[in-house]
């Protein structure tokens, strides 16, 4: 589930290397209420991205400051299932230059 809320202040945060709303590129997986808090699954591009850890980091400091009654804030990475672009945003799309809809190559495989 991805509450509307939590996406709104997740927005903010940028990847390091793209200068991407991690939202845009399609990163969080889960943005939820809980009974103790939020709770937010986020992944990365690629399970070896060094700035794992620093987006984690940024997305709870940003949630902290935009729920500050909230008991808890709980952001893990996952990397199951593994980050597509096809998780992009209309505007994260548009922000790497492509056009909405065109195809793309996953070299991944």
């Amino acid at each position: 589930m991805l509450d509307h809320d939590i996406i709104s202040a997740l927005k903010q945060v940028l990847d390091p290397e793209m200068g991407i709303s991690i939202v845009d590129l399609g990163l969080v997986y889960r943005a939820d209420w809980t009974a103790e808090g939020i709770v937010v699954d986020m992944t990365t591009t690629a399970p070896t991205c060094p700035f794992g850890e620093v987006m984690a980091r940024a997305a709870k400091a940003a949630l902290r400051r935009a729920f500050t009654e909230t008991p808890s804030v709980q952001v893990r990475l996952l990397w199951d299932p593994p980050w597509s672009p096809e998780r992009m945003t209309e505007e994260g799309r548009f922000a790497l230059g492509w056009e909405f809809g065109e195809p793309f190559s996953d070299t991944r495989h």
